[in-house]
C-alpha cells in the first residue's frame, strides 16, 4: 500500500516516521481558501480536506493524509507570525492564559472515499515577560509556527500544562489518524506491522 503525506512539515513528517509507516511526502501548493469566520474546527478540517483533495488528484490508488494546525485564542485565529513584531504580539497574547489548538485531519483512501476529523487541545502559557518573549524569539523557532511557538522544542519552556492530546499541538494527532485509516480499511492490526514498504 502507498500512503502520502500532504504536508511537508518536518514535525509531522517525524510523527509518521515514528510509527514505521514508509510514505511518500507530496505537499499541496493549493492557496488556502477558506472562510476565517467558520468556527476554529471547521476552518482546520476545510483546510485539511482542501490539502488532502488537492493531493489525492494527482496520487490515486493511495492513502492520502492531510492536516492543518491553528492556534485559537479569544476566538481569534493565530496563523504563523510573519514578522518578529507580529510572532511578540501572538505571544504576548497567549502568556499566563490558556488557549486551544486544533488540528484538522483528512484521510482519502485508496477507492477515493474520504473522511475528515479534528483534535482539540488546551495548552496554558505561564506568565512570561517581554524579555523572556523576546529571548525565546531570537532562538528561531517562532517564524513557522502557527501561534509562534513549538512545543516540540524550546517553546515547551513556556508552557505549565496541556489537556488533550499532545499531538496534536505538535501538528499531527496519531491516535485519531489511527482511527480514521483503521474506519477507511486499515486496521490496528496491520497498522503494527502492515506498512513497511510504499508500494
Amino acid at each position: 500500500m502507498k500512503i502520502v503525506l500532504a504536508s511537508k512539515s518536518p514535525r509531522r513528517i517525524e510523527l509518521l516516521k515514528g510509527l514505521g509507516w514508509s510514505f511518500d511526502v507530496i505537499p499541496s501548493d493549493k492557496p488556502e481558501n477558506v472562510d476565517k469566520n467558520l468556527a476554529p474546527q471547521e476552518v482546520a478540517m476545510l483546510l485539511s480536506l482542501q490539502k488532502a483533495q488537492d493531493v489525492a488528484s494527482s496520487a490515486s490508488s493511495s492513502w492520502v493524509i492531510g492536516a492543518d494546525t491553528i492556534v485559537v485564542v479569544d476566538g481569534k485565529i493565530l496563523g504563523k507570525p510573519k514578522s518578529n513584531e507580529e510572532a511578540l504580539s501572538m505571544l504576548l497574547s497567549l502568556e499566563g492564559r490558556t488557549h486551544e489548538v486544533f488540528t484538522g485531519v483528512t484521510v482519502i483512501n485508496p477507492t477515493g472515499k474520504v473522511l475528515t476529523k479534528f483534535s482539540r487541545s488546551f495548552v496554558t502559557m505561564k506568565p512570561l515577560t517581554r524579555s523572556e518573549i523576546l529571548s525565546y524569539i531570537s532562538c528561531g523557532e517562532s517564524s513557522d509556527k502557527a501561534g509562534a511557538y513549538a512545543i516540540q522544542g524550546k517553546g515547551t519552556l513556556l508552557i505549565s500544562s496541556i489537556e488533550g492530546d499532545y499531538f496534536n499541538i505538535v501538528g499531527l494527532p496519531l491516535e485519531l489518524l489511527s482511527s480514521m485509516m483503521a474506519e477507511l480499511g486499515f486496521p490496528l492490526t496491520q497498522q503494527f506491522s502492515g506498512v513497511n514498504t510504499n508500494e
